[in-house]
């Protein structure tokens, strides 16, 4: 067995779903699979759960039940895959957003600032981008977007360029030489959140985080069954501000439509929570990961 975190709001998320033993559930970040196996519990012999991971760790925690399928694909193919299994409409969606602990811990991937190694941060190992071939090979132009936009680094423009200037001399493939590099861009009363705000862009970067998202969540109005649950975690705000929209105007960006009598046309979703439900204090010290975790839960129309 893989070991990966203690999944936040563990009992929220299940309680969100509202499962009905017969129905088809879908896990669309299996991870170590503290989610499934919690579903699969409440599930009846005729139930049905799918689950997603790119990761191709995550296949070690694979459940044996025959009510169980593991996808090895990113859950930007969740329709494709649900059509399938021919388990389409489903009667609720569960995404566990963000990096596990697990790939955190994991120093040859090379997500965390706490290790030496190389440059790489793939989800899925199988993708040919790495975060070295971004900080090589990228613009100016777009090293400046992807830390102003998903890392929302105060000195984006002095970072990008410095980065630029290192690179004439010596090609950045290792994690330890890369935060040397960019050291005079660093904010010295909070160096370690500054690295963390640098490689959550490298990250989401390198495995199309928001654009797998973006797309995931409009498929999710399209495989749900009418009262149908859709249940997301996320930890940053960029995340969330999608999953946020996505339920109250049925799209990410731009007003809502609205007929004659004011009311909301072509929303697909109506919120259960109006405000995301986050974890408790005694939840916090027991998983600190949690302290970020925001929920929303939407039912389809």
């Amino acid at each position: 067995m893989t070991t990966y975190h203690e999944p936040a709001l563990l009992n929220e998320c299940i309680e969100a779903l509202d499962i009905k033993p017969d129905g088809v559930y879908v896990d669309v970040t299996f991870g170590g699979g503290g989610h499934s196996k919690e579903i699969l519990k409440r599930l009846g012999d005729k139930g049905r759960l799918i689950a997603f991971d790119q990761d191709e760790d995550a296949e070690r925690n694979a459940i044996k039940d025959p009510r169980f399928v593991l996808v090895r694909q990113n859950y930007r193919f969740l329709k494709n895959f649900l059509r399938y299994y021919d388990a389409i409409p489903v009667d609720g969606i569960l995404a566990d957003l963000g990096i596990s602990s697990y790939q955190i811990n994991e120093a040859e991937r090379g997500f965390s600032i706490r290790y030496e190694a190389e440059l790489d941060m793939r989800m899925n190992r199988e993708s040919k981008v790495t975060a070295a071939d971004i900080l090589n090979q990228y613009s100016e132009e777009k090293l400046l977007k992807i830390f102003s936009q998903y890392g929302e680094v105060h000195n984006s423009k002095t970072l990008a360029k410095k980065i630029v200037e290192v690179r004439k001399e010596t090609k950045l493939t290792h994690i330890d030489q890369f935060k040397e590099a960019i050291r005079p861009c660093v904010d010295k009363q909070a160096e370690s959140q500054y690295y963390a705000k640098v490689f959550q862009a490298l990250r989401i970067e390198v495995n199309e985080e928001l654009e797998s998202l973006k797309e995931m969540l409009l498929e999710t109005a399209n495989v749900l069954a009418t009262q149908g649950r859709l249940v997301v975690l996320s930890y940053h705000s960029l995340e969330d501000r999608l999953v946020k929209n996505i339920i109250a105007k049925g799209q990410f960006e731009g007003e809502v439509e609205k007929d004659v009598f004011g009311n909301q046309k072509n929303n697909p979703f109506k919120a259960i929570n109006r405000k995301p439900i986050e974890a408790t204090e005694e939840e916090v010290k027991r998983n600190p990961r949690s302290r970020s975790a925001k929920l929303r839960i939407a039912e389809k129309n």
